[in-house]
């Protein structure tokens, strides 16, 4: 498991770890363990939405996958 003591909501190294709130993400050997300065920016890191694609944005990327001006994704 990878260890992150910098919050990333307030940039600051936690330096507390015995007591400090964290999230785990991922699983097994690459999951990673955040810890956070307080439970606000834990709550506040937890409420961004994750980024996912969806079909207008597949669409998107299908349609232009071809141009003469994009690079080849393969």
């Amino acid at each position: 498991m990878r260890i992150s003591t910098l919050d990333p909501i307030s940039m600051n190294d936690v330096t507390n770890t015995d007591t400090a709130p964290f999230v785990i993400e991922g699983e097994g050997p690459n999951a990673l363990k955040i810890y956070f300065e307080n439970e606000a920016n834990k709550a506040e890191y937890l409420d961004i939405p994750l980024h996912t694609a969806n079909a207008a944005l597949a669409a998107a990327y299908a349609e232009i996958a071809d141009s003469d001006i994009t690079g080849s994704i393969n």
